[in-house]
């Protein structure tokens, strides 16, 4: 979780990067509040961006205090606590559409809330509450999800499916159907990750290809262009990830050097007021 405000009027838009989680933007603003713009159309209020989305942006142009409650889920626990993952690849949708009536009781309450501390624990509370096992996906998926983390994208289908004993076309059917894109897709999208934050932390594009086990730097120059519609260049100061680096602040450690050693982790960077 992370919690933002903006005191002053507000000009512009800020571009979601993608990311491997489902997202949750609670709008805590008075009035209007945040504005919203996918694939062209534009929305107010409180959002729900699935794995990978098209084209998000947030911003407007709009004066008074703007507040705003990022919820990131891992797949499977979005599947757990939303039970519509399968329906979210690539789509944003209005945060009641997937949470039912009760959205809007939970964001009064967050926004009555004093501090951003009180509204973490009302936010983990509404989750818990809303966390059911008989949703979950299959511990097979869980595991395939799970080894496609840890291997930080740079994992086969047919390796996974022997890891977790189904054959390749069973486990592309159940992955795909339960959290919403092909396990292929979802290896694609944890690299892109990864490669984004230590592009985020200053390292040159063609290291970053190399470490993270792009072909060379013009296939990471596609995937970047396919994720999020930059270069790598603008990745790298995508406002964003600088968000994110806040909400998890442990950056990921410089690719290894020539000697094979890695540096110390570059310092998180703070979101732009």
């Amino acid at each position: 979780m992370a919690g933002f405000r903006q005191l002053g009027p507000v000009q512009g838009d800020i571009a979601m990067v993608a990311h491997p989680s489902i997202t949750l933007l609670v709008d805590l603003s008075e009035g209007s509040g945040i504005v919203r713009d996918s694939d062209g159309g534009r929305a107010h209020g409180s959002s729900v961006a699935g794995l990978a989305p098209g084209e998000l942006r947030l911003g407007g142009r709009y004066a008074g205090a703007v507040e705003c409650l990022q919820i990131r889920l891992p797949p499977p626990l979005a599947v757990a606590v939303l039970g519509a993952t399968a329906d979210l690849d690539g789509a944003v949708v209005p945060l009641e559409d997937v949470w039912g009536r009760d959205a809007e009781r939970t964001e009064d309450r967050l926004r009555a809330a004093a501090t951003w501390d009180e509204r973490f624990a009302i936010a983990a509370d509404a989750l818990g509450r809303r966390l059911d096992a008989r949703r979950s996906p299959d511990p097979e998926v869980v595991a395939a999800w799970e080894l496609i983390l840890a291997g930080r994208g740079r994992v086969g289908v047919d390796s996974l499916a022997d890891e977790v004993g189904w054959s390749r076309k069973r486990l592309w059917s159940r992955f795909r159907s339960q959290l919403g894109l092909a396990p292929k897709h979802a290896a694609r999208l944890v690299r892109f990750d990864h490669a984004a934050r230590l592009l985020a932390a200053g390292h040159p594009a063609a290291r970053v290809a190399a470490s993270t086990g792009y072909a060379d730097q013009p296939h990471l120059h596609r995937e970047v262009r396919a994720f999020t519609g930059m270069t790598p260049t603008a990745l790298a100061a995508a406002p964003w990830l600088a968000i994110d680096d806040v909400a998890w602040p442990a950056p990921p450690a410089d690719p290894p050097g020539r000697d094979g050693r890695g540096r110390r982790p570059a310092r998180p960077r703070q979101p732009r007021p």
